[in-house]
């Protein structure tokens, strides 16, 4: 399905847009699209990978005639670009609004405008029952992906989303946090260490990427299964691997966080496909006629749960250290910290 193809990635010089883009290097594409405000990263990416498959566009999804700008004779589109620091977004919950839910709606309107084929629109665990301004914000994106979807024919243009929890040592993450603590000798802060957290390594999550691309139906919104840790354990993880003696110092709980993170709410569970691997959440396809909203229930909503991290396979700190020893990242910290 990629074969002289062109893939435009929003947010592509982030942590995820990077990752889909070393992902599907080495297919069929013909051209891969990096759309981004940073040059720096832009420029730093066009030295690093010197691929001509590689195209460079300075833009914001929060401007309109900069997302059209990239769109021409693109067939595909994963948008990642994002505000997604949850302190951040609280305090400049605007900023969130602009970019996470209007410049989403740029993008998709950019695409169906040049008739892009597909459309991926990156979410977060925190979009379901959100309590922040990074989730609420990310929970309107989706709903806003999903409207708009059912207002363009899929065979024109079939917009989707996947939510994904956690990607481990990704940027602002607490795994490299840790690490950072352990190396410069200072306690290891925890928030609450019963919190829990689901562990998805960047690699995976490209692949709900991948199988989104080649399963979703207009508004699915894809979901890959995953296992959690608390963050005690993941700490202690993190200690034994480096094989150091920091103190736990637990701060409490922050401004904004949950004590664990949901991936389906109990009223998509109830709907969600399995997928063995992933789950499937297709698109409520009700329109304005209230009826179906006031004269028809679901007996099912009374008795499903939801899929969040305290009730996903919670690994032990052994099945921990072996996610992680999964890392790049986590090897090259190790080599450094035992040749040091």
């Amino acid at each position: 399905m990629f074969t002289d193809k062109t893939l435009l990635i929003t947010g592509g010089t982030g942590s995820f847009g990077n990752a889909v883009m070393k992902r599907f290097l080495d297919t069929g594409l013909k051209e891969i699209r990096i759309f981004s405000r940073d040059e720096k990263k832009q420029d730093d990416l066009r030295k690093y990978y010197k691929n001509d498959k590689i195209k460079f566009y300075l833009g914001d999804v929060r401007d309109l005639g900069s997302v059209k700008n990239a769109m021409n004779g693109v067939d595909y589109i994963f948008h990642a670009a994002a505000l997604k620091q949850v302190p951040s977004c609280e305090f400049f919950p605007m900023e969130a609004v602009k970019t996470n839910i209007l410049g989403t709606n740029n993008v998709l309107t950019a695409a169906i405008e040049f008739g892009v084929k597909k459309v991926i629109c990156l979410s977060t665990d925190k979009a379901a029952y959100p309590i922040n301004a990074m989730g609420i914000s990310k929970a309107m994106m989706e709903k806003v992906f999903v409207a708009r979807a059912k207002t363009v024919s899929p065979d024109k243009t079939l917009i989707c989303g996947t939510r994904y929890g956690n990607v481990m040592a990704s940027r602002g993450s607490v795994i490299p946090l840790f690490v950072d603590q352990i190396k410069n000798g200072q306690p290891l802060t925890i928030t609450d260490p019963n919190m829990t957290r689901f562990l998805m390594s960047l690699e995976e999550a490209v692949e709900l990427v991948v199988f989104a691309y080649k399963n979703a139906e207009a508004g699915d919104i894809m979901v890959q299964k995953s296992p959690a840790s608390t963050i005690g354990d993941l700490a202690q993880a993190i200690k034994e691997l480096f094989n150091a003696d920091n103190e736990i110092k637990i701060i409490g709980t922050r401004h904004g966080e949950k004590k664990y993170e949901t991936l389906l709410t109990k009223e998509e569970y109830a709907v969600a496909e399995d997928y063995e691997n992933y789950f499937r959440v297709p698109a409520d396809k009700r329109d304005l006629n209230y009826g179906k909203y006031f004269d028809a229930g679901d007996l099912k909503l009374s008795t499903e749960e939801e899929y969040n991290s305290h009730n996903t396979q919670i690994l032990n700190i052994e099945e921990i250290k072996r996610k992680l020893l999964e890392l790049d990242y986590i090897q090259n910290e190790l080599r450094d910290w035992n040749n040091k």
